[in-house]
C-alpha cells in the first residue's frame, strides 16, 4: 500500500493542521498505518519554506500549512503551484471571511491561541492552588506560594486569594490564632512576599456579630468579643515582627482594592 506523508508547516507549533490533516486522512485511511505527519513549526522566513518544499518534492509529500502572515501564505502557495506539491492553506481563507466580515484587519501575530490558552491553564492552576492551601490546611504550600496571606479570622483572607487567583498568582493563607503556634514554613517564606491583613477593633466586632447571628448563634460567644479580639490582634502584630512583612488595614476596604494595593506592593 502507497505510503502517505504529510509535511505540516506553520508559524506557531503546528498543532492545528495536525489536527485537522489527521481527521480528513482518516476518513480515506482509517488506520492510519501507512499515513506520517510530520510537523515544521515556527516558520519565520522564505529560506524556511524553501527547504521545506524542496524536501516536500523529493519525498512526493503533501503540504498543509497554517501561517498567519499573508505574505507567508501568499509565497508558499506559489511555491507548491510551481512545484505541482499537493498543498492546502489552512488559515488564509478563514481569515479571509473574518476581515470581510470584521472589517478589521488581523495582526498576523503567531502563536496568539496557545499564549491564549496557556494563560487560561495557569488561572485554573491558581484557583485550585488558592483552594487546597486556604485556611492553613496544608503549610507546604507556603513555600510554594507568590504571595501568603496572615490575619485573625474575618480579614477576608479566603475572597482575597481567589481574586489574586484570578490574576493568575499562587495564593496560600494562615488564620492567626493565639492557642495555635503558626506553621514553621511561615517563618521561612520571603518576607517580601508575605503580607498581614488587618482590621479595625470595631470593625471586626460587627463583622463577627453578624456572622454568629447568620449562623444562628449567641452573638455574645466569645469569638466576637471585644477582649477576645484584642488579644487575636496583639497576637497578630507578634506574628508579623517575627516575620517583619507588610502589614495592609483592610478596614472598610474592597477586596479589589486590597488586592490591588498588594498587586503594586510587589512590583515595587
Amino acid at each position: 500500500m502507497e505510503k502517505i506523508l504529510i509535511f505540516i508547516v506553520s508559524d506557531s507549533v503546528g498543532e492545528t493542521g495536525e489536527l485537522v490533516a489527521k481527521a480528513a486522512i482518516s476518513q480515506f485511511r482509517p488506520g492510519m498505518q501507512d499515513v506520517a505527519v510530520r510537523r515544521f513549526p515556527h516558520i519565520e522566513n522564505r529560506e524556511q519554506i524553501n527547504e521545506i518544499m524542496q524536501l516536500a518534492l523529493a519525498q512526493q509529500a503533501m503540504v498543509v500549512y497554517t501561517l498567519v502572515k499573508e505574505e507567508m501564505r501568499e509565497f508558499t502557495k506559489a511555491l507548491c503551484v510551481r512545484k505541482n506539491i499537493p498543498s492546502i492553506d489552512l488559515m488564509g481563507p478563514t481569515m479571509e471571511m473574518f476581515t470581510e466580515a470584521l472589517q478589521v484587519e488581523p495582526i498576523e501575530e503567531p502563536g496568539l491561541v496557545r499564549k491564549l490558552d496557556d494563560d487560561y491553564f495557569k488561572k485554573i492552576e491558581a484557583i485550585e492552588f488558592a483552594v487546597k492551601y486556604d485556611d492553613g490546611r496544608d503549610p507546604r504550600g507556603l513555600l510554594k506560594a507568590d504571595i501568603v496571606l496572615i490575619g485573625v479570622s474575618r480579614t477576608s483572607k479566603t475572597p482575597l486569594s481567589q481574586f489574586l487567583a484570578h490574576k493568575r498568582l499562587k495564593v496560600a493563607n494562615v488564620p492567626l490564632v493565639p492557642e495555635v503556634e503558626p506553621p514553621e514554613e511561615l517563618f521561612l517564606v520571603p518576607k517580601e512576599k508575605c503580607f498581614g491583613l488587618v482590621i479595625s477593633p470595631e470593625k471586626l466586632n460587627n463583622i463577627r456579630k453578624e456572622r454568629l447571628i447568620a449562623l444562628g448563634l449567641n452573638d455574645s460567644a466569645s469569638y466576637a468579643k471585644v477582649e477576645r479580639i484584642d488579644e487575636e490582634i496583639n497576637h497578630f502584630y507578634r506574628i508579623v515582627d517575627r516575620i517583619d512583612c507588610q502589614v495592609i488595614d483592610v478596614t472598610n476596604k474592597a477586596v479589589e482594592e486590597t488586592a490591588n494595593d498588594i498587586l503594586r506592593r510587589l512590583k515595587e
